[in-house]
């Protein structure tokens, strides 16, 4: 099928939409099976956060957590349970994604749309880890269908697009809260569209912020009972303080985006977004700049003050992909699109190749891009016959004790069903963690306590106790051209301050 035939009928190219989508979903299912890493420890993290279901959690709201927790009620504990809702939950945004582009332009925009999303290199990459970013995007997508389906009722005054943009609204709240973003990008919009400032004054628009602001009154109300834990969180990773200029910073984020959006695509979007201050364009145009460039904008002067990750802009990416293809499809850039896709799909089999042959291949120049998802299982099994050792001397350990958030995470992931439990150290002040806040050390955890440690001797720990050993170091390869090296000690007499 030729994608440049403007006379292929809607059908031919909904034929075409199911078959890719159905095509990457399994691809990536095939992949995340062949998968070679363990979990990163944001993952471990949100898969123990799922063993007990709440209302929030240190660093995020709820909704990750509850999606992992069903998933694994379901499928089981492997990496693979865990990670299984992200190719799905992906397809849907990319459904999203056409249902936008054929609201605002037509059929073979919104199926060209959503495979251009459904290829882009960090939604490939995203495709085989579970983290916040892929319920928000997915909730986002709805709720930017659901917000122009309620623009285009105005005559009918229909109330289903404003239920849905509230529970979308709602739920990507509760999956991440950069989700508030969308009503920045809203009231972007109706400024820029004089035309459409009616909307400010339709009960339904208010009725679905209320309904999602709703929606997240449990976790505010969790928040309020852990001292503010997560939006606390939250301020400290923007990490505003020292001084306020870092420019390198800006650039680093902004390079990071031709890599997230495809250098092509990207490359596309900053020439719309020149044409756009030169020329006014249409409205549809207009509104997808304004629920993509005000985030892009806002996190690159976040990364110019402090830092900033390349995913923190990811939802701008909903609307850039409609835009972007809808302008390439007006331009007749044929050999730009048809050449994004090619570079897209190669990076998919990349990735795929990638994550099939982790810490088994060996990578040019020395490198180890997977050491931090690899060598985790020896960790936990290093500490297991450390532990079984202990208890066959007749002097078992009452407790595992880590001073590292990853660690902590993947000691209960990978030590889920162990016996001895595992406490994380907390330092003076408020915890810095869900695992400080959940499962502190304290002085009424018995004795003798086995410290896991990445610090060596660096660490702090061992000064807090009358009685500090270290009894092994061990050096654990973490992949091909990487290793991790694990320091124990064995702890006694906790001086309680």
């Amino acid at each position: 099928m030729d994608i440049t035939d403007e006379n292929t009928d809607d059908r031919q190219w909904l034929i075409l939409l199911t078959i890719g989508l159905l095509a990457l979903l399994l691809l990536r299912l095939f992949a995340l099976g062949l998968n070679q890493t363990d979990l990163f420890f944001d993952e471990a993290q949100y898969w123990f956060w799922s063993l007990d279901p709440a209302f929030g959690y240190y660093s995020k709201p709820p909704l990750i957590a509850w999606i992992i927790g069903l998933t694994t009620e379901v499928c089981g504990l492997s990496e693979f349970c865990v990670r299984l809702p992200s190719p799905f939950m992906h397809t849907v945004t990319a459904v999203g994604v056409f249902y936008i582009g054929r609201q605002l332009y037509d059929v073979r925009t919104g199926v060209i749309a959503a495979l251009a999303f459904a290829t882009l290199p960090g939604v490939s990459l995203s495709s085989g880890i579970i983290s916040t970013d892929v319920p928000l995007l997915m909730f986002w997508a709805i709720a930017l269908f659901a917000f122009v389906r309620l623009i285009q009722t105005q005559e009918t005054r229909a109330w289903w697009p404003a239920l849905l943009l509230g529970l979308a609204f709602g739920c990507g709240l509760n999956a991440k809260y950069a989700m508030a973003w969308f009503v920045v990008c809203a009231v972007v919009y109706l400024v820029m569209t004089p035309e459409r400032r009616w909307l400010a004054r339709d009960m339904r628009l208010y009725t679905a912020l209320a309904l999602g602001a709703l929606m997240i009154v449990p976790n505010v109300l969790w928040n309020l009972e852990n001292k503010f834990a997560t939006l606390s969180h939250t301020a400290d990773n923007a990490k505003w303080g020292g001084p306020l200029v870092h420019p390198q910073k800006a650039l680093e984020f902004f390079g990071a985006q031709f890599g997230v959006f495809g250098p092509i695509l990207f490359g596309a979007l900053l020439v719309i977004c020149w044409r756009s201050l030169r020329q006014r364009l249409p409205e549809a145009d207009r509104l997808l700049l304004a629920f993509s460039v005000p985030v892009l904008v806002a996190i690159l002067i976040q990364a110019f003050l402090s830092r900033a990750h390349a995913n923190w802009a990811a939802v701008a990416y909903v609307a850039a992909t409609v835009l972007v293809i809808a302008t390439m499809i007006r331009d007749v850039a044929w050999p730009w699109l048809k050449s994004s896709f090619a570079l897209h799909a190669a990076v998919i089999l990349l990735i795929l190749v990638g994550m099939a042959t982790a810490g088994m291949v060996p990578m040019p120049f020395g490198g180890a891009p997977f050491a931090r998802t690899l060598g985790w299982e020896d960790v936990a099994d290093s500490v297991r016959r450390e532990v079984a050792s202990a208890s066959a001397r007749g002097e078992p350990y009452a407790a595992i004790l880590s001073d590292d958030r990853p660690v902590t995470a993947e000691l209960l992931y990978y030590m889920h069903g162990e016996k001895t439990p595992i406490y994380a150290w907390s330092g003076a002040g408020r915890p810095r963690d869900h695992f400080e806040l959940v499962r502190p050390f304290t002085s009424s955890v018995g004795v003798p306590i086995l410290l896991v440690t990445l610090f060596g001797d660096q660490t702090k720990v061992p000064a807090k106790f009358h009685s500090a050993e270290k009894i092994a170091e061990k050096t654990l390869p973490a992949g091909v051209n990487a290793t991790r090296r694990v320091v124990f000690y064995r702890l006694s007499g906790y001086k309680d301050e």
